[in-house]
């Protein structure tokens, strides 16, 4: 754990109760120093996440009740400025990525040395700050939760989004046929990231050109979620992002049905970063935010609309 602060005023995005975006508090803090196993990064780049503003809101305060105040934020992307004790693997000055448990929307973050790799060469830290929570996210629930494999027939909902975008791009490297489904806005990039079949919700029907489906990703839920269950095969299985898919369909169909909250090892960050900077997977940045307007940003998120990821910059 950090052993306490320094004299040094950061700024940093505090909330401290549950509510709109409005509570997002921009501060004056003294900046953590780092503690046993730790790193204090300089952050560049934090990437803003769906969950985030529903643990603000409050969603999850039955199941993880919040300490206030807190500061939001996982995914970050910086410059190693101290490293605590026991820390070998990092020094000062060295590029880094990753997550961090005490929040990145802070111009300084702590994070465990565990859960941090090296920026790869060719990589931004905007683009390196897209990489957990969404990129993560898709690897997860694709190949570690999912099981997908080279061959299969795979349904990913939300092809546009911070993770569908990823989704589409990784099943396409492991080598699987990949339909996918977005808004009548994004049918063309979505068919950029490699997606074989395109579905324009908003005009057809995904059931009417999916069948046999290995594998779905549903980033969705609700209608979407519940009608996915009628393209896949015997056996096959339906991963969500949003909430448990119903134990009775998916007894009745044949298949299994999972939700999927799981983060990957650490070496997901790794195999991912060396994709993008090979080439093999791009990220999109949708939106850019100042870290003082991480309402506007949280607001973005919230609204459900928007194509890529959304990212505070805080340095260049």
């Amino acid at each position: 754990m950090s052993n306490g602060f320094s004299d040094h005023m950061i700024k940093a995005i505090r909330v401290h109760q549950y509510g709109g975006s409005e509570e997002l508090q921009f501060e004056e803090i003294p900046r953590p120093q780092p503690g046993e196993g730790e790193v204090l990064v300089r952050v560049h780049s934090a990437g803003v996440l769906p969950i985030e503003w529903k643990v603000r809101e409050g969603m999850f305060k039955k199941f993880r009740p919040l300490t206030f105040p807190y500061i939001p934020g996982s995914s970050l992307a910086g410059i190693v400025e101290e490293v605590g004790p026991g820390v070998t693997a990092f020094t000062k000055g060295q590029a880094v990525f990753g997550r961090t448990t005490y929040g990145s929307y802070s111009e300084y973050a702590l994070a465990s040395a565990d859960f941090l790799v090296p920026l790869p060469v060719g990589l931004t830290f905007d683009e390196a700050a897209t990489i957990s929570g969404g990129a993560t996210t898709a690897w997860s629930a694709l190949f570690e939760v999912g099981g997908l494999e080279a061959g299969e027939r795979v349904l990913i909902h939300g092809a546009a989004g911070g993770v569908g975008l990823f989704a589409v791009q990784l099943a396409k490297w492991r080598g699987a046929e990949v339909i996918v489904t977005c808004g009548t806005d994004n049918v063309d990039y979505a068919a950029s990231l490699g997606a074989d079949v395109v579905v324009d919700y908003k005009q057809a029907r995904f059931e009417d050109a999916a069948a046999d489906v290995d594998l779905v990703l549903d980033t969705v839920g609700g209608e979407t979620q519940n009608r996915s269950f009628e393209v896949l095969k015997p056996g096959g299985r339906l991963i969500s992002l949003v909430s448990q898919p119903s134990a009775e369909r998916a007894q009745e169909r044949g298949v299994k049905a999972m939700f999927s909250n799981k983060l990957p090892a650490v070496d997901a960050l790794s195999k991912i970063a060396a994709l993008m900077a090979d080439g093999l997977v791009k990220t999109h940045v949708g939106a850019h935010f100042q870290l003082a307007e991480a309402a506007k940003a949280q607001d973005l998120s919230q609204s459900g609309h928007g194509r890529g990821r959304i990212v505070l910059h805080l340095a260049d």
